[in-house]
Formats: structure tokens, C-alpha cells, sequence
């Protein structure tokens, strides 16, 4: 059977420029290809010597609405004067625009450097920009964009990997066994509506940047619904006990200069670092077919990351079944 080439195939150096071009941008060089995945994204400059980030969304992942709402948010951060990128707008306020078939953006390009985790000025600072980002997100609600959902995301996301090639018969009677476990642990962990904020949704190192005690916070291609500590546990590193206190400690602090932070929800950092493990790997299986996940996960064909893997998630239900380590 005849394989249909990925849509991101025809997506050129070329054709980067002629986008960008087309919105009344002349470039003088040749797009800088960064480091992403879900979508494709550039650094280029234009005749002013201003560097820009050109995001191409992946074909039918989002809609017009959900991007839109995306950027929408982006705006009325940087209106609150929020340390984030917001989107490039034409004559008549578009902020995604269309070239060839594909949906782009542009955004500012934010320099600096990823936040050190154990350094109590960076912990701070990050608390401070997360609470400043929630300030504003309380304020609205999404009407577009997903909401986080415990149940149904592990669901979808132990589904896709049992419907996988990469499991042989006993990694698959084990995942089936671990994840079963796993789910109804997190069973009790559920939230309400009202809990959940508009966030950022996808708060790693590599989406922060900047030095000493000033960081902004980019790609909000994740945004959605969910609680505060979506945005926070993954700030939450440490094993040792002090250490532990020390990032809870200085982060929270940032946090409450600009909203106040429900402690109760610290009971649900192991269940959300358990709920991306599960979709970390669920979404490499769901992205096999993009040439660049082959490229650049190859260990995802050996049996050695599956179990792996495994190992993980059981040291998860075994964290899962202890009090919770980040509650005070």
C-alpha cells in the first residue's frame, strides 16, 4: 500500500519564507529550524534585524477557534503586562494566517536560557510569572480549548499504546495489568469544574526562559482548563526532604505575590506526573507516522524503553499508594 507523504514533507525552507513573506515581511536569510515536534516551528529575522518565531500548526490537531482562543489568552496576558509572547497581528487584528495549506504564527522572539530547579532566585521568580498567568486566567474560561480530564486522558491514553505494534505479549499483559492499577488509583484524585483555571498547560523548563530573576513563559499550545498545580508540579523535582521544602517553599511564595495558592491541590503532583508519563509515550505512538519521530525517538522500537517504562509506572503506583510527599 502506497504511503502518503507527512503534510509537514512540503513544508521547505522555501515556502517558510514565502509565508512569512506573504505578510508584508521581507527576510533577508534562511529560517533556523528549532527544536519541536507537534508542530514545526523557525527563528527567522526580518529587514529590521527583529527575530521573530514562525509556529506551523500541525494539520488538524487544533481548530480555527482553539488557536484563536490560544492567542486570544496571549493577548490579554501581555495586556496585564505578563512576561509572555503574544501573537503577531495583521492590519485587521488576524493572528493566524494561512500559506499553502498550512496555519501559521508569528510571535516576538523571547531570548534566555531555561531556569536552574535548584536555585531558590529562579523558583521564586517562576512562582511570581505562573501566579501573575493565573491572575489573568481566573478572570475568563475557555470556551474552545479542552479541559484537563484525569479519567478520560489515561483512558485515551492507555488505548492508543495497547492499539500499538511495539508491545510483545508480555509487556502488553503487564501494561494492561499496571494501568488498570494505575487508574484506579488516580480514580479518587478527580476534580470539579470549578477547580480549573485557564493555564498554560505544559510548564517544563524548556517553555520558560531568561536569567537571574526575570523569565517569561512561551508556547501556549497546550493551554487548557485545569487546576493551578497543572502549571506548578513540574517545578517540583527534588527527592530529599529539605530539598523539597526549599522548591515548595520559594515557589509558593512567588506564587501568592499575585494569587493565593490551594495547598490542598499538592495532593494531585504525583497524580499528574503519572498522567504524563502515561501520555508521553501514548503520543510518541500516536506521532510514528511524522518522519521527525523516527528521527528523533528511535529507541521507541526496542523492547528496552517499553520496559522500562513499566518500571516506571510501577514505581508510580508505589508512589501513588504512599501520602502524598508534597503536602506539608
Amino acid at each position: 500500500m502506497e504511503t502518503r507523504p507527512h503534510p509537514f514533507a512540503d513544508l521547505s525552507p522555501a515556502r517558510v519564507v514565502a509565508a512569512v513573506e506573504s505578510l508584508g515581511f521581507w527576510l533577508p536569510g534562511e529560517p533556523f529550524t528549532l527544536n519541536s515536534y507537534e508542530n514545526r516551528v523557525f527563528l527567522v529575522h526580518d529587514e529590521e534585524r527583529r527575530r521573530w518565531v514562525v509556529k506551523f500548526y500541525r494539520p488538524e490537531r487544533w481548530t480555527d477557534a482553539q488557536i484563536r482562543e490560544e492567542h486570544d489568552f496571549l493577548a490579554e496576558l501581555a495586556e496585564a503586562e505578563v512576561a509572555v509572547a503574544a501573537p503577531w497581528r495583521d492590519a485587521a487584528g488576524e493572528s493566524l494566517h494561512r500559506a499553502e495549506g498550512f496555519r501559521f504564527t508569528l510571535f516576538p522572539h523571547l531570548p534566555g536560557q531555561a531556569p536552574e530547579l535548584e536555585n531558590p532566585t529562579h523558583l521564586f521568580a517562576l512562582g511570581e510569572l505562573i501566579g501573575a498567568v493565573h491572575a489573568v486566567g481566573e478572570r475568563g474560561r475557555f470556551v474552545h480549548r479542552r479541559a484537563l480530564d484525569l479519567d478520560g486522558m489515561v483512558l485515551e491514553a492507555r488505548d492508543k499504546v495497547l492499539a500499538s505494534r511495539w508491545l510483545d505479549r508480555r509487556q502488553r499483559q503487564a501494561y494492561e495489568r499496571i494501568t488498570a492499577t494505575l487508574h484506579r488509583q488516580l480514580a479518587p484524585h478527580a476534580w470539579s469544574a470549578d477547580q480549573a483555571i485557564r493555564v498554560q498547560g505544559d510548564c517544563h523548563i524548556g517553555n520558560m526562559l531568561g536569567r537571574d530573576e526575570h523569565f517569561a513563559l512561551v508556547d501556549f499550545d497546550d493551554c487548557l482548563m485545569a487546576p493551578a498545580i497543572q502549571d506548578l508540579w513540574m517545578l517540583f523535582t527534588a527527592q530529599e526532604q529539605g530539598e523539597r521544602q526549599m522548591q515548595l517553599s520559594e515557589v509558593t511564595e512567588g506564587y501568592e505575590q499575585h494569587r493565593d495558592f490551594d495547598r490542598r491541590e499538592l495532593a494531585l503532583v504525583e497524580p499528574l506526573r503519572t498522567l504524563r508519563l502515561l501520555r508521553h509515550s501514548a503520543w510518541l505512538v500516536d506521532r510514528w507516522q511524522d518522519p521527525a519521530f523516527p528521527q528523533a525517538f528511535p529507541w521507541l522500537a526496542d523492547a528496552g524503553y517499553w520496559d522500562g517504562h513499566l518500571r516506571m509506572l510501577e514505581q508510580q503506583r508505589q508512589v501513588l499508594e504512599a501520602r502524598p510527599r508534597w503536602l506539608a
